[in-house]
């Protein structure tokens, strides 16, 4: 009600009668599930191309029959729609990974981002694995590299462990006389420069060993040794730098001088920097982590929480060439991720640098597990490593599992430069012996779990349900069949297509034979109006494999609805010469004749022909529908699917309004001028829409209800025509013989 003046002036007023809308919907959008090569598990992922076909599912294989699924689904996006695509689970599948121990484990199955998350994000049974299932990822190799070490010491001594070298001891070295920045000029400071050993390495002939340093800190020489004084790394600072003119002495544990003396001190023979030796450890090729990225140090997030050694690089490299077909090409490059939990990076918006957390999001390939550093006892054969010294020299050694914690006053662990070999990944089936892939077969059980990822309408859109290829027995393919029709007909906003068994067509040379065999597999499915059969296999080249294949119809059924949206409107049929030409077929490995068409028409199946100077085309637009019906043709089907959903979404503008004249004359002229429209464009012959008192009577508003009964007669295809040439003699006129034929 409008607010009272209570003296003159002009009120303004409005009135919004404009809300809610009708739209066509549909958005030309298919769903197939099969075994693909890779890709997640049990995992809607949409696709627009062949190329993100490729990407994501990988290319077509020729063993198994395979290839129909990633085929059909190819030609359906030859039409121009986009195409929702889960890849079936299996009990075999296996992601490749590199163990926390010696081998890596055979029988993790990581499906998607949501189990990883759910599941595996702190597996103690790998430290990498492939992000999905299958041989794929075999013998490709994660290499991993922290700022362990700063320097390598050479020392032309007996054998470093007799020196008393252990990693996590100290290594020590006098730098009196020496200058500190920062604190005076005036006079020298007389001290030492500490590190810790991060790893060690002796030849057969204990002469010429070498071990890697992480230098530490720096301690007066005071009495009591009251100053402690922190020091970062820096190549040939003479305070910061191990050097061949310093003789150094190792320290265990307790502080104590360990070696052949209590007064042993050894001359470094060598001092090289860590880094600038470090490969990343390939098979077949050398690469030195110097060429692709600085040393990793810590982050900026970390040093600002009094932490630091957060810095790690991870890089995934196809070391035998088997992915790429290069050997040691470079896969994926991360550099300078943390170990430290609630690491963000410094752009806007933030990025958690995290490596699981950043590896789980941005790389293509790669998940990780357990926390190397849990794990550098039982897989590298060392403790884990000391982190620097008390004041009183002795070093300080950490627990497992530092990596993962927030950076608060931590410390990280190191782990230096490492390698993992990714083994153990599986294919639906066993490996035959001398070949690298696994078989590539799923189960009917398995096939319909992930048809049935498309059953909720609420929570995935699609428009056509593609079959793909059957299954090895006939009855399971008509299993497949009915399961399709059945979420098509709950879901009522899309229509699923469905190709014969493949043994009834392919390589049977007698086309009657051909023909019972395709009405004797369609006989007993479900009559329903949301399915489309079709008689046809296509022959059609496969590009990735260099061979001709068959491949069934059914996605090319879909694909020509969706250019019947495009060309047209739904309400045409795809079938015929102007709409239904199919792409990509070479011949037809069944093509009946119209006594044989004869026969399948009435059976709800649609046929494939092959014309000369036309091509090969739908010839047909039958729905699945067992009885007559308007509703047993495609474009009267599609006509309802397209206005329903349109004006569902103009209701919805209307829950929680009032039952009253006005919200039904609202409604009205929301609908009348969408179906005039549809009219205009050939799909209405007439429409009736009844939105008042005569529907909407007392006993439907108290019900909280609200009513509009839409009458409509839809526009039908030509099925049959009929010509009639009449021969009449010279010297009768037209008008007496027109209507007697």
């Amino acid at each position: 009600m409008a607010t009272p003046q209570l003296s003159p002036g002009v009120l303004v007023r409005e009135v919004d009668l404009t809300i809610g809308r009708a739209d066509n919907v549909l958005d030309n959008i298919g769903a197939i599930a099969g075994p693909f090569e890779i890709g997640p598990v049990d995992d809607i992922i949409e696709i627009s191309t062949e190329e993100d076909l490729v990407n994501t599912f990988g290319k077509p294989i020729g063993t198994d029959a395979q290839y129909q699924y990633w085929m059909s689904a190819s030609s359906f996006l030859s039409y121009g729609g986009v195409l929702k695509v889960v890849r079936t689970a299996g009990s075999n599948l296996n992601n490749a990974n590199a163990g926390v121990g010696i081998a890596s484990t055979t029988t993790l199955q990581i499906y998607n981002y949501d189990d990883y998350l759910n599941n595996h994000q702190s597996d103690a049974t790998f430290t990498y694995a492939t992000k999905n299932p299958g041989t794929w990822g075999n013998g490709l190799q994660v290499c991993q590299i922290d700022d362990a070490a700063d320097q390598t010491i050479g020392i032309n001594t007996n054998n470093l462990y007799n020196a008393g070298a252990r990693v996590g001891f100290a290594v020590t070295a006098n730098i009196d006389g020496q200058v500190i920045p920062g604190i005076g000029t005036t006079g020298a400071i007389t001290g030492f420069l500490k590190g810790i050993i991060t790893g060690v390495s002796t030849d057969s002939t204990n002469s010429n060993s070498t071990f890697d340093v992480k230098i530490t800190d720096r301690i007066s020489a005071v009495a009591g040794i009251t100053s402690y004084y922190p020091i970062d790394y820096a190549e040939g600072n003479a305070i910061a730098a191990f050097k061949t003119s310093s003789a150094i002495q190792f320290l265990n544990n307790s502080g104590v001088t360990t070696g052949q003396s209590a007064s042993a001190a050894y001359t470094p023979a060598t001092v090289k920097d860590w880094y600038d030796e470090q490969t990343l450890g390939l098979t077949n090729t050398t690469v030195f982590w110097k060429t692709l990225a600085p040393k990793p140090t810590s982050s900026n997030f970390v040093t600002e929480r009094g932490g630091k050694n957060d810095g790690l690089h991870v890089v995934l490299v196809d070391d035998e060439g088997r992915l790429t077909g290069i050997k040691g090409n470079i896969i994926e490059k991360h550099l300078n991720l943390s170990k430290a939990k609630d690491t963000v990076s410094s752009v806007n918006p933030p990025q958690k640098t995290y490596y699981k957390d950043y590896l789980a999001l941005y790389s293509d390939n790669l998940y990780a597990g357990k926390n190397p550093s849990a794990a550098a006892d039982s897989y590298f054969g060392t403790a884990p490593l000391a982190t620097g010294f008390s004041t009183s020299c002795t070093p300080v050694t950490t627990g497992d599992g530092l990596w993962g914690l927030d950076a608060q006053d931590v410390t990280y662990s190191a782990l230096g430069n490492v390698s993992y070999k990714l083994l153990y990944g599986q294919d639906y089936g066993a490996i035959p012996s001398g070949e690298t892939k696994g078989g590539m077969k799923a189960t009917l059980a398995d096939l319909m779990t992930s048809y049935r990822l498309f059953s909720n309408k609420d929570e995935v859109q699609i428009d056509y349900l593609i079959m793909g290829p059957g299954c090895d027995t006939e009855f399971d393919s008509q299993a497949k069949a009915n399961q399709l029709l059945s979420i098509a007909g709950d879901r009522k906003d899309c229509m699923a297509t469905i190709s014969p068994h493949r043994a009834n067509v392919v390589n049977v040379t007698n086309t009657e034979t051909q023909t019972e065999n395709v009405i004797n597999f369609f006989s007993p499915l479900s009559s329903s109006s949301y399915g489309v059969f079709d008689s046809g296999y296509k022959y059609m080249f496969d590009r990735f494999n260099n061979a001709f294949r068959y491949v069934p119809c059914n996605g090319d059924v879909a694909g020509l609805m969706t250019r019947t949206n495009i060309v047209a409107y739904p309400w045409f049929s795809p079938a015929g010469q102007q709409r239904g030409v199919i792409n990509n077929a070479v011949k037809l490995a069944y093509n009946p004749s119209k006594s044989q068409r004869d026969r399948l028409y009435p059976q709800r199946i649609n046929s494939f022909i092959t014309t000369p100077g036309i091509g090969t085309l739908l010839f047909g637009d039958k729905t699945a529908l067992g009885y007559a019906s308007a509703f047993d043709r495609i474009n009267v089907r599609r006509l309802f699917l397209t206005i329903e959903q349109a004006l569902e979404k103009a209701a919805q503008a209307q829950l929680f309004e009032l039952n009253d004249e006005l919200t039904r004359a609202n409604f009205r002229n929301i609908v009348e001028p969408y179906l005039r429209d549809v009219q205009a464009k050939r799909g209405l012959y007439g429409f009736l829409v009844i939105c008042d008192t005569t529907n909407n009577t007392p006993d439907v508003i108290d019900n909280n209800e609200f009513r509009a009964d839409i009458f409509l007669k839809p526009a039908k295809s030509i099925n049959y025509v009929t010509l009639t040439f009449v021969a009449t003699r010279t010297g009768i006129s037209f008008e007496e013989v027109a209507g007697r034929v």
